[in-house]
């Protein structure tokens, strides 16, 4: 099968242009999201595994990649979700099935409310409770520590090690560091929305399937339970052996995961 080439692009919104990235020509519409303080560009190696048979479309999250920032640090997940819709529609985005992980999955899950979809694909729900969510706040968006020699990238990297685990991918660690870097000034707005924001009414409320795709031993899967018992009609996929990432650490996987779920909800043929 013949793979098509990713293209980018920008969308006018309210706040600005949306900057994205979009393979596949005709097929279903897919729109991913990613999580903070990165960029469409986690999905590069999931886009042409989509493109083969479906219309897939990454967002740079406004503020973040090459998307433009919102008018101040204040906005709330719906009010971004509000944006990235805007840019969907834009592009002329039907029906889609929305999917994202960590804060992308509160973005597709408030998105759905913007953008009639198809179904939501989930990695990572950050259905925090009270405690955590002000813990989050408090510990996990220090100021980067920009100077002239260099200490932000030394502290992005440490970050991401920390974070992501001391073996992770070169490839991984240059990505994350690179994306955080853009942003280092206000890369904390889209996180610090993403930790005040509870998506549990809105899961709760999506009436269309939900798969949650997620990797065995991310930092958010013991949450996965909880998503199942709010979501209307959810299965849960678990891709096994892997500490987070998943789109990253094995997109073929993920894609084909996504895709299989897809065909569900676009032949009928396919029913479960």
């Amino acid at each position: 099968m013949t793979t098509t080439r990713t293209k980018g692009g920008y969308a006018d919104t309210d706040w600005g242009q949306v900057h994205y990235r979009i393979n596949g020509d005709s097929g279903p519409w897919i729109g991913l999201f990613h999580e903070s303080p990165l960029s469409s560009r986690v999905y590069a190696e999931v886009l042409p595994a989509l493109g083969r048979s479906a219309r897939a479309v990454a967002f740079d999250t406004p503020g973040y990649g090459a998307s433009d920032p919102p008018p101040g640090p204040g906005f709330e997940i719906p009010d971004y979700a509000g944006m990235l819709a805007q840019a969907a529609a834009g592009i002329g985005m039907e029906r889609p099935v929305l999917g994202g992980v960590h804060t992308g999955a509160s973005l597709a899950i408030a998105a759905a409310a913007h953008l009639p979809a198809a179904g939501l694909v989930l990695s990572g729900v950050p259905l925090f409770d009270a405690g955590e969510r002000a813990g989050f706040l408090a510990d996990w968006t220090p100021a980067a520590p920009i100077d002239g020699t260099g200490s932000q990238f030394a502290w992005a990297v440490e970050r991401y090690r920390r974070i992501w685990g001391a073996d992770v991918p070169r490839d991984m660690l240059h990505l994350a560091v690179t994306e955080l870097m853009r942003v280092a000034d206000n890369y904390e707005w889209g996180y610090r929305a993403a930790f005040r924001y509870d998506p549990s009414d809105a899961l709760a409320a999506a009436d269309v399937p939900v798969l949650l795709l997620d990797a065995e031993f991310d930092m958010l899967a013991g949450k996965d339970p909880l998503a199942m018992e709010l979501a209307r009609d959810a299965r849960l996929v678990v891709l096994p052996g892997l500490p987070g990432q998943p789109h990253l650490r094995s997109p073929d996987r993920y894609a084909s995961a996504l895709l299989e779920f897809v065909r569900e909800l676009t032949d009928p043929k396919e029913g479960r």
